[in-house]
């Protein structure tokens, strides 16, 4: 059930000209400042979200590109989150990503599980993380 493919914005139900901003719900503040600057480096829109229920009212209309989400967030509970991402019609189709510390198979289940498209380590996160804002935080190219 679970996938591992990630949609772009274009390709997610989204109008072309909805705003393409990536939602960001990370409490790690190392991986915080590490998103934080690789998006402003980018220049790809990003907001912050500190609870699962800031997410989930900033994830309404526009729905956003994607969701990134630390799925050892003590202050998100993540997989419940990504059930109720996943139960709003609205945000059915926007990716989810996860990431967690290496070695947690069972969390990486459940996660994907509940619906989120790409689960990754925390190193491999790190390496894809500009090609990922790039890919859903800029604009479709002509």
């Amino acid at each position: 059930m679970a996938t591992t493919n990630v949609p772009t914005a274009a390709g997610n139900g989204h109008s072309a000209e909805a705003a393409r901003r990536i939602l960001v719900a990370v409490d790690d503040m190392f991986f915080l400042a590490k998103i934080q600057e690789t998006a402003r480096q980018l220049k790809v829109p990003i907001q912050l979200a500190k609870t699962d229920k800031e997410l989930l009212e900033k994830a309404e209309a526009p729905a956003p590109s994607l969701i990134i989400l630390d799925l050892n967030s003590a202050a998100l509970k993540p997989i419940p989150t990504i059930t109720k991402i996943r139960q709003n019609p609205e945000l059915k189709k926007t990716p989810v990503i996860g990431f967690l510390s290496h070695l947690q198979a069972d969390l990486k289940i459940k996660a994907q599980e509940a619906g989120c498209n790409l689960v990754m380590p925390r190193s491999a996160f790190s390496i894809n993380l500009p090609g990922l804002l790039r890919r859903h935080g800029l604009p479709e190219q002509a």
